[in-house]
């Protein structure tokens, strides 16, 4: 990780995720930080209503992934586990 240490980037993917979680919540789903590997790929698992709608990838890449680019822009990927 270039110029910020784990522990920066983790704050910031975990601000990320809170302040999409209580999008999350309201449609009965959630989301859990499983891991953030050395080149910056970031595994989450979608529970809940999340786990297995339709629209769970639409989710992931164009909520999650767009909240968690916005506060660490060197983000590989946001893959789902």
């Amino acid at each position: 990780m270039a110029s910020q240490s784990n522990e920066q980037v983790l704050k910031k993917i975990n601000h990320a995720i809170e302040s999409i979680r209580p999008y999350l919540i309201a449609d009965g789903g959630d989301v859990e930080l499983i891991e953030v590997t050395e080149e910056l790929v970031v595994k989450v698992k979608l529970v809940g209503a999340c786990q297995g709608c339709p629209f769970s990838m639409q989710t992931l890449k164009a909520g999650i992934e767009q909240a968690i680019r916005s506060e660490v822009p060197e983000l590989k990927e946001l893959v789902s586990v």
